[in-house]
């Protein structure tokens, strides 16, 4: 007996396990079928730039101070209440006369101080609604010149807005980022700063980590152990899922950009994916770039971004540099350094140049300004020669890393410029570093660059730093510096 009830109950297990293994089942492959539907979940969505003015609070009207019963005069002492009874034809023949006229002085003793109590009452009355009267008054004044404050915020906000202030536009775009949900549970957290000499924003964006991805690729029952087992993943599988999602955030991540600038201010973006976690060899909080591009503002309207393959878009379209063991963290040099473009990092300029001992670039003489650029390269820790302005073959100054992989030689030209670099300086410069072999170019300028400068750059062994960009570098390696343009 015993024998068939233990054989009931192991007969019993199977369908449950069952169930579940196709439960687990079916769970990974949702999440697989989200993870690969991001960039299309992001285009289902509508985004539309936030206009600054909605931002301006409605006027608020001060609540009334006046009690209900001060509303209203208090109706005056009635006579009629006051005025005793007359006496009756037989009460008068036994002095109810007197009596009377006796009751009729104190009635109108009584009246006479029930009116000047009322009197004085409707005095405390009118002073109460005069001081509510006036206490509304000041607080309604009061919150017209917050409301009036809070819209000439708005307005200045706006203004420097479509001035491309620096500060401003990377504050407007963090705020839309920041109210952006994020899929499923990714992490939220995500930088902007907006360099305004080249209309570049650089976004510096986390990652979800490889884990992300389902490691079963389903689940079975094994009857021997009654237990539900993964069925593992192929790790190739697992790398070019990965390597997809990747890809989708990056565009996500331009589609949202591009769609929230509603005041036309951005060009190009920069996007750097980086990733938040332990390095295994250390145990250390490591924070490897993933994947890094470059995108303007042309390229990108002209995508077909529901029908194209995202990691041959990124790669090929953009020039993108993807991590290709991202599940080591293997990490990319970004095109450009997020601390370049953050305003935290620039220090804001002070025009009135008494109060501002920093050197202003823009002063210096073309030789002098390559001086400072040598100096700066130096100081980071590069080998570099100056060449003579005019014997140089397109070169102002050559630099050395001595570090192996990523170091080399790299040929650099500076530009103390005002107006923006032509495209034509990128090319040449493109020119050189093939003439002469070197491993990268880099362009440095005072000003900034257009979106067709950074269109040829992608792809390209080709660093351009503009003036943003300059002073960062500048402010990181103790060189005292800032830019003020020369008044006209």
């Amino acid at each position: 007996m015993g024998w068939s009830v233990d054989r009931h109950a192991r007969s019993e297990r199977p369908p449950g396990r069952t169930a579940e293994a196709a439960q687990r089942t079916a769970a990974a492959h949702e999440r697989v079928r989200l993870l690969e539907g991001v960039l299309a979940s992001a285009l289902a969505e509508e985004v539309r730039g936030t206009d600054l003015q909605t931002l301006k609070r409605a006027p608020r009207r001060a609540p009334p101070r006046l009690a209900t019963a001060d509303l209203q005069p208090h109706p005056g002492p009635d006579w009629a209440a006051f005025l005793p009874s007359p006496p009756g034809p037989f009460a008068s023949w036994v002095g109810g006369n007197r009596r009377y006229a006796r009751r009729l002085r104190d009635a109108e003793d009584r009246f006479a101080e029930a009116i000047e109590r009322h009197r004085l009452a409707e005095e405390a009355r009118q002073l109460r609604v005069a001081r509510a009267v006036r206490e509304q008054a000041d607080q309604q004044r009061r919150l017209d010149e917050a409301t009036a404050e809070q819209h000439t915020r708005v307005d200045e906000y706006e203004r420097c807005v479509r001035a491309k202030d620096r500060r401003a536009v990377s504050r407007y775009f963090q705020k839309a980022l920041d109210r952006t949900a994020e899929p499923l549970d990714f992490p939220r957290h995500r930088r902007a700063g907006y360099v305004p000499e080249s209309t570049l924003l650089a976004l510096e964006w986390d990652l979800p980590d490889i884990s992300v991805i389902p490691p079963a690729v389903a689940y079975r029952y094994d009857e021997a152990s009654d237990a539900v087992l993964a069925v593992p993943r192929e790790e190739r599988e697992l790398r070019l899922l990965y390597q997809q999602l990747v890809a989708q955030c990056a565009l996500r991540a331009l589609h949202l950009v591009f769609a929230h600038d509603r005041y036309g201010v951005v060009d190009t973006v920069v996007f750097n994916g980086m990733v938040e976690a332990v390095d295994a060899a250390t145990g250390r909080t490591v924070r490897p770039c993933l994947i890094t591009l470059r995108a303007t503002r042309e390229q990108f309207t002209s995508l077909v971004l529901d029908q194209l393959d995202p990691v041959a878009c990124v790669r090929h379209y953009f020039g993108a540099e993807v991590s290709r063991h991202p599940e080591e963290l293997q990490p990319v040099e970004p095109v450009l350094e997020f601390d370049l473009t953050d305003p935290r990092t620039v220090e804001p300029v002070d025009v009135v140049s008494e109060l501002d001992s920093r050197p202003n670039l823009l002063d210096l003489s073309p030789e002098e300004f390559e001086h400072l650029v040598h100096n700066l390269l130096t100081r980071m820790g590069l080998e570099t020669r100056l060449f003579r302005r005019g014997n140089d073959g397109g070169i102002d100054c050559v630099a050395y890393d001595p570090r192996p992989i990523t170091g080399g030689k790299f040929v650099v030209q500076a530009k103390l410029y005002t107006r923006t670099v032509p495209p034509s300086a990128v090319r040449d410069l493109f020119g050189t570093v093939v003439d002469a072999g070197a491993t990268k170019g880099i362009l440095i300028t005072t000003s900034g660059f257009g979106p067709s400068s950074y269109q040829f750059a992608n792809g390209k062994p080709l660093q351009l730093i503009d003036g943003t960009g300059l002073l960062a570098l500048c402010h990181q390696h103790d060189i005292p510096a800032r830019i003020v343009p020369r008044a006209s």
